[in-house]
């Protein structure tokens, strides 16, 4: 169904009650019945667009697996539930995912869209474009063809950094904010970080590191989730591993994480400019007692004038995965507001 912006005045005088069509159509009272009526068929066109991009499965209980082109990539993202628009955006190591258990619990309150970000995932893996604040525009390009002006974004780890560049960018479009867990390159004194103590990774790119770690993927993922747990034990579970293992054999997909960290520095750059405008939304920032604890909150207080700051006692890196039960009801109630 599509309505031109200007709907057929015939279509129209076709829906308004019987006295406008036995009277001019210029009349006051006819002429705001046609606009009215014209508003509510673009509004439904829309709809029904979104419906369409959502696989039919808005309503669905269990997320829909789609695709859309948009910002010169091919994203894949998972879609499910009804009402407000929830944007949720994974990190390194995992992909979309990771959200199912949160997405379970909004899906009735709200339209919940969980990309697989550039380079992750199913989504393309193209050889650049690894800045988040590139990575934030394919989000924002992707809502906007799902026919959203206006969300709610959550992000973790690498994601979080792409939730605060869509922020940052696209500031009169998002109601609410939630950063998990990582921190915010560019922001004061984030080269301190606890996520730090290991930094070599972030200068792990390049022909040598790929040759390494091809065929031995999960050897190198499991340095992450195994020394950012609180436990390894008590980590990302065994099925999940083996889930993320293969995405990221996939050709290309090592070779893309290893761009986001690469592109670090730029994004610091970014993001100090960003930061000197301080956000007014609502942020939420969640972090892991044995992993970034106080230092994302603090970092946040510098970039927003609205932060929440919760430290999750005794969990690590993984707050999905290590403390399910105090994270999701927590997003919860801060998303629902």
């Amino acid at each position: 169904m599509i309505i031109s912006k200007q709907a057929p005045l015939a279509y129209v005088r076709y829906l308004l009650p019987y006295p406008c069509v036995r009277t001019a159509m210029g009349s006051p009272t006819c002429a705001a019945a046609a606009r009215a009526m014209t508003a509510w068929l673009r509004k439904t066109a829309a709809m029904l667009a979104v419906t369409s991009l959502l696989g039919g499965g808005a309503l669905a209980q269990s997320p829909q697996s789609r695709f859309a082109d948009v910002n010169g990539v091919r994203l894949h993202y998972l879609a499910a539930g009804q009402g407000d628009p929830v944007v949720l955006l994974h990190g390194y190591a995992q992909n979309s995912h990771m959200w199912l258990p949160l997405i379970k619990a909004l899906q009735a309150n709200h339209t919940v869209i969980a990309p697989d970000l550039r380079g992750f995932g199913q989504s393309a893996k193209p050889s650049d474009g690894y800045t988040k604040s590139v990575m934030a525009q394919d989000i924002h390009a992707l809502v906007r063809k799902l026919g959203f002006d206006r969300i709610k974004i959550v992000g973790h780890d690498i994601g979080l950094m792409v939730a605060y560049a869509y922020a940052a960018q696209y500031r009169d479009e998002v109601s609410s904010i939630v950063l998990m867990d990582a921190f915010l390159p560019g922001v004061g004194e984030w080269q301190n970080v606890w996520l730090l103590r290991d930094k070599w990774h972030f200068n792990f790119y390049g022909d040598t590191p790929l040759k390494l770690v091809k065929g031995r993927e999960r050897i190198y993922l499991e340095h992450f989730w195994n020394d950012f747990a609180a436990d390894p034990k008590h980590s990302v579970s065994e099925a999940d591993r083996k889930i993320y293992a293969k995405a990221y054999a996939q050709p290309g997909a090592m070779r893309s994480g290893f761009e986001v960290f690469h592109a670090f520095p730029q994004d610091a750059d970014e993001f100090a400019a960003y930061a000197k405008t301080p956000l007014q939304i609502p942020m939420l920032v969640l972090t892991g007692e044995k992993a970034s604890g106080e230092f994302l909150i603090n970092q946040a207080r510098l970039t927003a004038a609205n932060v929440e700051g919760v430290v999750v006692p005794g969990s690590g890196h993984w707050l999905m995965d290590e403390a399910t039960e105090q994270v999701v009801p927590k997003l919860v109630e801060f998303l629902i507001h």
